[in-house]
């Protein structure tokens, strides 16, 4: 029997859950047991995303490497910037299109391990125009995700443990993660010092609902606040 597929954000699950919603662990998608269709009807599915989204580029960063963002363009990131059930349905796309893997090392997910597939934004800069254009969706585990913010995760005491991360996957000496780091910081405070406007077409596009970011002058004064612990 064809299920009643729903698209329940994370937000959401308890709520769907206690609804009568059920999670399939196989298709990792929450569904509608018969006759509870009408009581889920808030959840009902939405068309898929299409595995390549509109101007899509899939080979733009390839690999593992520290990406860091400009902090001009913090909470740009595109689960802050989509409605949770539009997230929900990017986020499958995402890991089913990459066979449930990373695609920078390979790994799946593992629970014990506490290691998860996430998905990451590769963006494109136009320093003339000013524009941060987001290029392609990636599906990276919580290991290579950690190594890709480099900068986060040295906030968090993780600094050593994504270094030896990107050393393991990449092959690179110790000298060459540090010279690769030293040099993603000097692109990040370079571009650090002006703002970007956001160019998220490739998602309204392909029909995904936006919900609007902070405006580009307010995002460095809330990095600052964000860094200091103020809430």
């Amino acid at each position: 029997m064809a299920r009643t597929w729903l698209d329940v954000s994370f937000e959401e699950k308890d709520e769907a859950k206690l609804l009568g919603a059920r999670w399939d662990s196989r298709e990792r998608r929450w569904y509608a047991p018969p006759g509870l269709e009408a009581a889920l009807s808030k959840w009902a599915a939405a068309p898929d995303v299409p595995d390549l989204l509109p101007g899509e580029d899939r080979t733009l960063g390839q690999g593992l490497f520290v990406d860091l963002v400009p902090s001009s363009c913090w909470f740009t990131n595109v689960r802050s910037c989509v409605a949770p059930r539009d997230w929900e349905r990017l986020r499958r796309m995402i890991t089913r299109r990459a066979g449930q893997r990373c695609e920078a090392c390979g790994a799946g997910e593992d629970r014990d391990l506490k290691r998860w597939l996430e998905a990451h934004e590769r963006w494109t800069f136009d320093d003339h125009a000013g524009v941060q254009r987001l290029g392609r969706l990636i599906c990276l585990c919580t290991d290579c995700h950690t190594a890709t913010h480099y900068g986060f995760a040295q906030i968090r005491g993780r600094g050593e443990e994504a270094r030896e991360h990107l050393m393991r996957v990449t092959g690179m000496s110790e000298e060459e993660a540090r010279e690769h780091i030293d040099v993603a910081f000097e692109v990040w405070q370079a571009r650090s010092q002006r703002h970007y406007d956001l160019d998220l077409s490739m998602l309204t596009d392909a029909g995904i609902t936006l919900k609007p970011p902070p405006a580009a002058g307010e995002r460095p004064g809330i990095a600052v606040d964000r860094l200091r612990g103020d809430r």
